[in-house]
């Protein structure tokens, strides 16, 4: 990334990812240096270039391109108390100034009006783009703020105070007013109640959605995703830090604790996030709560592990070229994938990134900056790690510092119909080295074949999660419609870096053709080869590793393939494969069981008869010892998992 110079690593003080708080400064100033050749008139916008204008309008788009990446250069600024050495607030309160004159509902720039902000309205993306404004006003507001023209002032709060009086979208979009409403408050702004509001209306909003244990479901009954993170705790944790209410800062910091006690579980030892959910190409983004923890006193984490997890998702994405020859941040993963974007994402929509310098308001001789780096969750031992709230099971391995997200509890379906499956939410399991196949077969999926088309997941029924498994219930279904009467029920035991997948179908006529795939592996040169009932694929990705996936016959399927045919690859490569596994259900009730790994080969080879899971199957009972010795019992009842774990 040639618009960040970085300072040489410090592997005394950070031994894992080498990087300290000057790189974090570092790599601010090279992200916003790369933006301000993009700087409309007045930097009132900054329109990036990029594929296309977002479903909002380039208007949206370039008032998206100035509120991202303000709240960085706040973060920056404020980071350093006060001290602005490459001039970034003068810059932006130039913007304000311009873009406050005549706010428009126009979506489009024009020759006639190319500086205008678009005016907040029910669920418009200025809207969100109003939070990040108020929280940078806020955080920057003794050397901003409190130094404008009265007519600014006023101007910006009342282009503001249109979040107030405007309807979000029912889910995390509550929390916008809210932070627009914390700034107006504490600014002394509120001038008819509407900002104190607005806090009380948020907060009693996403109340509705927290499940305990530290997870939120985002607006929908089961959308389990990154939002729980960059949003739902950081804006309210935030608030109550910045406004010092103690008894506030009490309830959502403990909430923000207890969802990092699990989420720092999702982070691979390269420093990868979990690939899972809409907005990923956020990216870095997923350091947030994690600073935030330590911002607010309020983490399981020690100050060493914070930086540990934080520096390595950020080198992560960074190393392997994020940004362009230009130095913008793209609309993908590691580079451009337009696959995995959604459809409200412009050409600056990944700086909501910048939430992940969130760690720079600590100051430089906070523990967390001083203390050498520790170990990651992941760095400590194979694990695997329960989350009956989202319906998870996170699973990790020290070898190869791969983590794995089993999922039977997430389907981001609305309440009152039932969408096409999600590659983002659908999938049995995520990764933090693979990710879901947009376009061709699916994959870690179990479906029966109707017709010549593969029945998906639809609505998600979790039925549990406990140590070392997880299982859920669906009904199949096939466009818009479920297959009449027939239900499955799905189990996943893991050990280590195996994984038994059980599947339970019931209804469907005998001879019908069954499907389960593994996991999707992309990069460069593609290895597959099968043995009948094994599949194995490997792939060399982008850092030079080999990762395999793995999936093995053990009952009812009865054939091995490998399928090369991802027309657009992954997030993690354009050329891809995956493993798939075939079977006929019989008379009554049919059970498909089937072995799977995922590993770098040099460290999880291929499955022999020898080193795998041993799987007897006694009438209802499965039984299953792992290569370390520990036993799962299940009793595979539809709708009824019984599990009992030996160690």
């Amino acid at each position: 990334m040639p618009s960040i110079q970085l300072p040489p690593e410090d592997r005394r003080l950070s031994p894992h990812t080498g990087w300290t708080r000057q790189h974090w400064e570092a790599a601010a100033d090279g992200l916003l240096a790369a933006v301000q050749p993009f700087a409309g008139p007045g930097n009132a916008l900054i329109s990036l270039p990029g594929p296309g204008p977002s479903i909002s309008g380039t208007r949206s788009d370039g008032l998206e391109g100035f509120a991202r990446t303000f709240l960085l250069a706040a973060f920056r600024v404020a980071g350093a108390g006060g001290d602005d050495p490459h001039g970034l607030l003068p810059r932006y309160a130039e913007g304000l100034a311009t873009g406050t004159l005549k706010p428009t509902t126009e979506r489009d720039l024009t020759d006639r009006d190319p500086v205008s902000w678009l005016a907040v309205g029910d669920r418009n993306q200025a809207m969100v783009e109003a939070a990040s404004i108020a929280l940078a006003l806020r955080l920057t507001r003794p050397w901003l703020w409190d130094r404008l023209d009265e007519g600014v002032r006023e101007r910006t709060r009342a282009w503001l105070a249109g979040a107030l009086h405007h309807t979000p979208v029912d889910n995390n979009w509550w929390l916008f007013p809210f932070t627009v409403g914390g700034f107006l408050a504490e600014a002394g702004l509120d001038h008819d109640g509407a900002a104190k509001a607005a806090v009380a209306r948020g907060l009693a909003k996403i109340e509705q959605w927290y499940l305990g244990d530290g997870w939120y479901t985002d607006g929908r009954p089961r959308a389990f995703d990154h939002y729980n993170g960059w949003a739902f705790h950081l804006y309210p944790v935030l608030h109550a830090h910045l406004s010092g209410d103690a008894e506030l800062l009490d309830t959502y910091g403990s909430r923000l604790a207890a969802h990092l006690e699990s989420y720092a579980r999702t982070f691979g030892a390269d420093g990868a996030p979990m690939h899972q959910g809409r907005s990923l190409t956020y990216r870095f983004a997923a350091a947030a709560p994690l600073w935030a923890g330590a911002l607010s006193g309020h983490t399981p984490l020690a100050p060493g592990t914070t930086r540990r997890l934080a520096s390595g998702t950020l080198r992560h994405f960074i190393d392997r070229g994020a940004s362009g020859p230009n130095g913008l941040l793209s609309l993908g993963w590691y580079g451009p994938y337009p696959p995995a974007i959604q459809s409200y994402s412009g050409p600056a929509s990944p700086y909501w990134a910048s939430k992940g310098f969130l760690g720079l308001l600590l100051p430089p001789d906070h523990p967390v900056w001083t203390e050498p780096e520790a170990a990651a969750p992941v760095e400590r031992g194979d694990a695997v790690h329960p989350l009956p709230g989202p319906g998870w099971l996170i699973q990790s391995t020290a070898a190869d510092g791969l983590v794995r997200l089993h999922n039977h509890g997430s389907d981001d379906q609305p309440v009152d119909e039932v969408l096409a499956d999600d590659p983002l939410y659908a999938r049995l399991g995520y990764s933090t080295a693979t990710g879901p196949v947009h376009d061709g077969p699916a994959d870690n999926h179990f479906g029966l074949v109707v017709d010549g088309e593969l029945s998906e997941r639809g609505r998600i029924r979790p039925l549990g999660a406990g140590p070392g498994w997880a299982a859920s219930a669906h009904r199949p279904r096939i466009g818009s419609a479920e297959l009449p009467g027939i239900a499955v029920t799905s189990l996943v035991l893991a050990a280590g870096a195996d994984e038994i997948h059980v599947h339970l179908v019931t209804g469907a006529a005998p001879g019908t053709e069954v499907r389960h795939s593994g996991w999707a592996v992309a990069g460069g040169a593609i290895e597959t080869w099968t043995d009948g009932r094994l599949a194995h694929v490997v792939a060399e990705t982008a850092d030079g590793t080999r990762l395999a996936s793995a999936l093995r016959c053990v009952e009812g399927l009865t054939a091995a393939a490998a399928a090369r045919r991802l027309p657009a690859g992954t997030a993690f490569g354009a050329v891809g494969a995956l493993p798939v596994l075939t079977g006929h259900t019989g008379r009554g009730t049919s059970l498909f069981v089937a072995a799977a790994r995922l590993g770098h080969s040099t460290s999880h080879p291929s499955f022999r008869l020898s080193d795998g899971p041993r799987v007897r199957i006694d009438g209802p009972m499965i039984h299953v010892v792992w290569p370390d010795g520990s036993e799962h019992e299940v009793l595979l009842a539809p709708d009824r998992p019984t599990v009992h774990r030996k160690d």
